[in-house]
Order: structure tokens, then C-alpha cells, then sequence
């Protein structure tokens, strides 16, 4: 079994070809917005691998949101006309899943308490963002949120929480814990998704290729700080 995997939800654009929950090839770009000039010659070198291994590809999974308007738009797109022009079903891998599978294997000896924050840049404080534990178990679903000091208050006081992702800088001078670490340089990438898209598969997680939508996130939760809250009284 073979799936494409395609990944345009941050300004990194990246397609892999995934045989058996590995990858088995990768392409990515981080020069900025370039998906709609790159994403289309990604996905034919995927299929000249396919190919090259006498491979059969058996369903395209794409990065389904939160991320970019644009780029998520762009690869949805891709991923709905491959899926009906080889008539292959259609697998969402949630963008922040990604992260926090990368995130959760790059940490070692981690206590098993620990949990892991997947953020991704929206604007100015804000963020999308998801909580795990570390066995990509959904601790806090998606939220849009504007970072304060006691964002994650409740967590940190009992335990660990590992940040990362591209909206990461925007805590490092915010949350102040000790029990706040955090992880940079990490990038939701295609072939980061291949044992998600693989277990999606074998558990049939389809997509209605006609309806499917990203996933949009718009609304902020706006949050007053402990601090400002009494200075007010």
C-alpha cells in the first residue's frame, strides 16, 4: 500500500510518498508561499517514485487545518483532484497531530505525565494550538487563542508541557513556568504524516472528496491576566 502525503499548511511545502506507514520519498521547500508554483512538480516526483518501486498508490492524505488560508486551500485542492482523477479515497491528517507525533518521538526519556503543545502562528499573540499527552492522545482540543502569562496555568502547575511549532516564539517571554520546555525548529512536514495517514487508512477514516473543507480556525479567545483582573477592582 502507498499514500501521498501532501503538507501545505505552514509556508513550508512538502510531498512524500508513503509505502507502509514509512516514507519512501520526500520533497520540501522552506523558501516561503511557493505551493502553488511547487506543490503540482512535488506530487509528480512522487509519482515517478511510485512508479520507479512498482508501487500502486492507494489514497492521498493531506494536512487538513489549522494553518494558512492559502496554503491549506492549495492543498486541499491538489489532494481532492488527485483523489478523484485516480479515484483513491481522500485522508485528512489533522496539521497539529502532525506536529505533536514529530515532537512527542524527538524527546527522550520524557516522563509519561509530560504533555505537548502543538502551536501554530496565526497573528500578532495568537495562535492555534492543541494539547496530547505522549501518546498523541488529545489532553485540550483545537483552540484560537491569544497567548497571556496564565495560558496553560492549569497544566503547568502539575505538570511538564513541551511547546513547539512555528508559533512557539511568541510564549518563551509569556509563560514563565519551569515546567514550560520548549522544542524549536519544528515544522509540520508530508513525510511526518505517513504512520497517520497509514493508520487513518487501515481504519477506513475517509473524507468526502466533493464536501471536504479544511479546517479553519477564526475566532480568538481573548483571556485577562490574573494581574490586570485585580488591578480593575
Amino acid at each position: 500500500m502507498a499514500i501521498v502525503n501532501i503538507e501545505t499548511a505552514t509556508t513550508i511545502c512538502s510531498v512524500s510518498l508513503a509505502e507502509k506507514g514509512l516514507a519512501v520519498f520526500e520533497k520540501a521547500s522552506f523558501d516561503g508561499l511557493s505551493h502553488a508554483s511547487l506543490l503540482g512538480v512535488f506530487v509528480e516526483e512522487a509519482v515517478k517514485e511510485a512508479k520507479s518501486l512498482n508501487l500502486k498508490i492507494d489514497a492521498v492524505a493531506v494536512s487538513g487545518g489549522p494553518g494558512s488560508y492559502t496554503g491549506l486551500r492549495i492543498g486541499v485542492s491538489m489532494a481532492k483532484g488527485l483523489c478523484f482523477g485516480w479515484n483513491v479515497p481522500l485522508i485528512n491528517v489533522p496539521t497539529l497531530d502532525i506536529l505533536a507525533s514529530k515532537a512527542i518521538e524527538s524527546v527522550s526519556g520524557k516522563p509519561s505525565e509530560a504533555l505537548f503543545c502543538a502551536m501554530l502562528d496565526a497573528r500578532r499573540m495568537e495562535v492555534y494550538a492543541a494539547l496530547y499527552d505522549h501518546l498523541l492522545h488529545k489532553v485540550r482540543d483545537t483552540e484560537a487563542e491569544i497567548v497571556t502569562e496564565d495560558s496553560y496555568s492549569s497544566f503547568l502547575e502539575k505538570q511538564q508541557v513541551y511547546f513547539f511549532g512555528n508559533g512557539v516564539g511568541k510564549c518563551k517571554s509569556v509563560l514563565l513556568s519551569p515546567n514550560a520546555l520548549f522544542i524549536d525548529n519544528l515544522y509540520p512536514l508530508a513525510g511526518d504524516m505517513a504512520l497517520l495517514s497509514e493508520l487513518a487508512y487501515s481504519e477506513n477514516r475517509f473524507e468526502n472528496v466533493a464536501y471536504f473543507e479544511p479546517f479553519y480556525l477564526k475566532d480568538f479567545i481573548a483571556t485577562v491576566s490574573k494581574n490586570k483582573a485585580l488591578s480593575e477592582k
